[in-house]
This record gives C-alpha cells, sequence and structure tokens, in this order.
C-alpha cells in the first residue's frame, strides 16, 4: 500500500491531483465522466462579482504541444455560481475551490467574501496572474507592492485558507512569492499562462482581438518546474504546482522540485478522465520506486 495524502498545514487532501480553474467548468461538467471524489480536491473556473461574456472568438489555438487561450474569465456571476456549488456539493465531499477574480481590487474582496461566506467552499485561490484580460497582459502579481496590498487585504476580511496563483510573465518571481507570504497568503500555486502571441499571415493580423493570449500545456512544463523550483526553495508555506502535467511522472518531478500538490490543466480539455488517470498512475509509478509516502520526495532534488 502507498499514501497519496499531502498535508497542506491548513487542509489533508487525500491525493496531490487537483483540476486547475479554467479546465474543469464548474466540477458538475465532470460527473459524468468520474466520481469527483476521487480528486484530491478540484478549483471552480474564475468568478468575478457580476456575470460576464468574456473575450470574442476566436477563443483558442493549438500549438506544438501547447495551447493558447484567450477566454477573458468569462462566467455566470458570484450569485449564480453559488446555486451551482450547492449542486456540485451534494454529489461530493471532495474540497472545492473557488477561483476568486475582480477587475479591480475592491471586486477582489467583495467576492472573497461572498464566498467565503459559504461553508460548502473549502477554499479560496485568489487569481491575481490572469494574462487575457487586460491588453498587454496585465495583472496584479506583475508587481510584488500590489501583491502584498491585495493579498493582505484579503486576508484581513476573510477567515478560509487562501491560495494565490502567481504569473510566470515577470522578471523576478521570487519577490512576488515572498510579498504574497509575507500579507499573509497561505499557499501559492504557479505557474498561470505564459504570455505568447499567434498569428494569421494570410491576414496579416493577430490571431486573438487581444493579441496575446496565454500558452499552456506540456510546452511549458520545463519553464514551470523551474520556476515552481525557485519558489519553494525560498518560501515556507506550500507551493501548488502547475504546468503542462499530462501523467503521474509529471506531478512526483514537481513534488521532487519541491511541490506539495499539483493543477492539473490543459490535459482536462483534451481527456476528460485525465486527472483520475493521473492519480491511478502515481500509485502505479510509487510502487515501482518504493515510494511508501509522497513526503518522502516532496523537495528532494539533489543539485
Amino acid at each position: 500500500m502507498v499514501d497519496q495524502s499531502v498535508d497542506l498545514g491548513f487542509i489533508t487532501l487525500k491525493n496531490p491531483v487537483i483540476p486547475a480553474s479554467g479546465t474543469f467548468g464548474y466540477g458538475e461538467e465532470f460527473q459524468s465522466f468520474y466520481d469527483l471524489d476521487r480528486l484530491g480536491a478540484f478549483i471552480l473556473k474564475g468568478i468575478y462579482k457580476e456575470p460576464r461574456p468574456g473575450n470574442p472568438p476566436p477563443r483558442l489555438h493549438e500549438t506544438a504541444s501547447g495551447l493558447l487561450n484567450s477566454i477573458g474569465l468569462a462566467g455566470p456571476g458570484a450569485q449564480e455560481l453559488r446555486r451551482i456549488i450547492k449542486r456540485v456539493r451534494a454529489g461530493t465531499s471532495t474540497p472545492i475551490i473557488v477561483n476568486v477574480c475582480g477587475a479591480e481590487d475592491d471586486e477582489y474582496l467583495e467576492v472573497a467574501e461572498i464566498f467565503d461566506a459559504m461553508p460548502e467552499v473549502d477554499l479560496l485561490e485568489l487569481n491575481i496572474s490572469c494574462p487575457n484580460v487586460r491588453a498587454g497582459g496585465k495583472c496584479p502579481a506583475m508587481d510584488d507592492r500590489h501583491t502584498y496590498r491585495l493579498v493582505n487585504r484579503i486576508k484581513q476580511h476573510t477567515h478560509k485558507p487562501l491560495i494565490v496563483k502567481l504569473s510566470p510573465n515577470v522578471s523576478d518571481v521570487v519577490s512576488v512569492a515572498l510579498a504574497a507570504q509575507e500579507a499573509g497568503a497561505d499557499s501559492l500555486s504557479l505557474v498561470n499562462t505564459y504570455l505568447g502571441l499567434a498569428v494569421n499571415l494570410e491576414k496579416r493580423a493577430p490571431v486573438f482581438h487581444n493579441v496575446m493570449a496565454g500558452l499552456s500545456g506540456p510546452a511549458i512544463k520545463p519553464l514551470a518546474l523551474k520556476l515552481v523550483w525557485e519558489v519553494a526553495s525560498r518560501v515556507s508555506i506550500p507551493v501548488i504546482g502547475i504546468g503542462g502535467i499530462m501523467t503521474g511522472r509529471d506531478v512526483l518531478e514537481y513534488m521532487l522540485v519541491g511541490a506539495a500538490a499539483v493543477q492539473t490543466g490543459t490535459v482536462n480539455m483534451v481527456e476528460p478522465g485525465a486527472s483520475v488517470r493521473i492519480v491511478q498512475e502515481i500509485e502505479e509509478l510509487m510502487k515501482e520506486l518504493k515510494i511508501k509516502n509522497l513526503s518522502e520526495i516532496k523537495g528532494e532534488l539533489k543539485v
């Protein structure tokens, strides 16, 4: 027998696999594929206070070993999501994480307070790093001072554990991570998507209305692993690794560089049952490598 459970300090998950925001809908879309209780947790699509239409199409563009997206955080608004969460909670005991968004700091706080008050919600993930809402990919996570102010404000007005989702599109992600930790973040998740550009040769124009979009998928895994390793070695709070995870081996590699858990993203869009497959692969690989508990390899990269 092997033990896949992971202790984040503020919550223990049965396994380290967490479908990422934006790739898992609101959970109920996947209930026909498998039992959500087989996951460590899952994160709902990012939500604003009011409904949002998102960016105009096209919204997705495939690349070599990756996917560019410019969805623009379309969503039904906080009050409709409250109703959805109550339906989803009735069918699973797996921790539900709400991905909190805001056009301005005040909206981030309002949304966080709405879901902080819901007993059906276990954790909040503060999405300060989405690159495809504003032109040029501007977001709070690109500035360590803005990150500190916003995280600190959220922590002063909420009670649930707070995960802060960081951007790779900065010159020094460690300084932003340390600012979030100092402000009171309980955990960090990284990385969000990398800024990328796709062009239409025939039209001599960008593919996306916002020009740039967010790149995810296997293409970014080596870059994301590097940043997770750098951040995990400098902070004292749990780091959740994201970027190009397709297999159980990918998960163990992230944990080896210091991640306490992981989020699966693009793979859920091409293979709806991928996250459960990955949980099974982790178990098989742990047996093969004679790993009884995931804590045995966490942060054990020999450099």
